[in-house]
């Protein structure tokens, strides 16, 4: 038994021992409430027993119910000799049909509500002393009262119950979506640090194998092959320690949106050319801030665009078209080099483009021959 359910059995054992203090007190006085000529040893003992019983008024309810045959069994026994008590029995039947009311399960409530208004119209029936209009209002008006402030009070806790279990579970719902989104931010930043690392890794690839085959013959271009490879690497390495650091922290408190827009083409067009690629571009239309998920969906777009070009295709050459209309941006990034085998397993870039371009609500396809060209068409939101 833990210390509130110890707390509350002597709670309930305090309670009716005082019931039973009063009770004997009103008998043996006496006191001017006391009415008949029956025995107060009767009295006394059915005093001890209603008290005893309710004692059982929270731990074992059906017990404590069964009080309400005491003094009707007591009757029947002595021939009616009791004592009509207003300490030793209207007092006790009130605290018993309020604890029955507030703390009884399910139908016991109502069930002491029949027993207790059965045993009053039993007492008013074979009790003259009771049937004087006073005392009918009195005693009817008073057990209605106990049973409504206890009902009421069950009422309102239940309530209160209920509204404690829904805000508990609306906050474990919220903990639940909140840990999904979290998932779903980190599972994105994987697919962006994919993303960032493929692009490098086929730069670094291409730089390499470019001066691995004029290192003799052109050590200056071999030179610069080697320091975009580093820049293209270093940058990677940052980037992917940034993002790894995302996604080991367990309660992220800041955004964990990457960076790159399409404000930093200009940097992703000119590692591009450091690495032998020649790329032409063209802007058209009102250019408008865009907002920050499709801002980044553009730049991946021509970031992998450009890297498959290096991958797939032998061109010197590539054009990079970004059109800015009034409801949407359109994206070209082609060439019209001949393909080539690539180099190691296929890798995810189309499907992940197909994928970045869907979650906006836009569209991308794919032509080759001659040439390759990809064309995103992606709608405009406000930033």
């Amino acid at each position: 038994m833990d210390r509130s359910a110890r707390r509350e059995r002597a709670q309930d054992v305090g309670v009716a021992a005082l019931v039973a203090v009063l009770g004997l007190v009103e008998v043996w006085l006496p006191m001017e409430s006391v009415f008949g000529s029956g025995s107060p040893v009767v009295s006394s003992v059915g005093i001890f027993a209603f008290a005893a019983l309710l004692s059982q008024r929270r731990a074992r309810p059906r017990v404590a119910l069964a009080a309400l045959a005491v003094w009707p069994v007591l009757g029947l026994l002595t021939g009616g000799s009791l004592l009509i008590l207003f300490l030793g029995q209207l007092v006790p039947m009130l605290v018993l049909v309020y604890s029955l009311a507030r703390h009884a399960p399910g139908r016991l409530r109502w069930v002491t509500v029949v027993a207790a208004a059965a045993l009053l119209v039993v007492g008013d029936l074979f009790l003259p002393l009771l049937r004087d209009p006073g005392e009918l209002v009195f005693h009817w008006g008073a057990m209605t009262l106990a049973f409504l402030c206890g009902h009421g009070l069950r009422v309102s806790a239940d309530r209160a119950a209920a509204a404690a279990v829904r805000a508990h579970q609306a906050e474990a719902e919220a903990r639940e979506k909140a840990a999904a989104a979290v998932v779903e931010e980190r599972a994105r930043i994987a697919r962006e640090l994919h993303d960032i690392v493929a692009h490098a890794v086929g730069v670094i690839v291409v730089q390499a194998g470019a001066a691995e085959q004029v290192v003799e013959d052109d050590p200056a271009f071999a030179r610069r092959a080697l320091a975009a490879i580093r820049t293209t690497g270093s940058g990677a390495l940052t980037e992917m320690r940034r993002m790894v650091h995302m996604l080991r922290e367990l309660e992220p408190t800041g955004a964990l949106t990457p960076q790159p827009g399409v404000d930093a083409l200009p940097e992703l067009l000119g590692a591009v050319r450091g690495s032998g690629l020649e790329v032409d571009v063209e802007v058209t239309g009102e250019r408008m801030p865009l907002a920050a998920g499709l801002d980044l969906t553009a730049y991946r777009i021509v970031q992998e665009a450009l890297t498959n070009v290096r991958r797939h295709s032998a061109a010197g050459r590539a054009r990079v078209a970004l059109r800015f209309g009034p409801e949407d941006l359109r994206i070209r990034v082609s060439d019209d080099g001949p393909a080539r085998a690539p180099d190691g397993e296929p890798g995810h870039g189309l499907v992940g483009m197909r994928e970045r371009a869907a979650l906006f609500g836009g569209s991308l396809t794919v032509t080759s021959g001659p040439g390759f060209t990809v064309d995103a068409v992606l709608p405009l939101e406000p930033a």
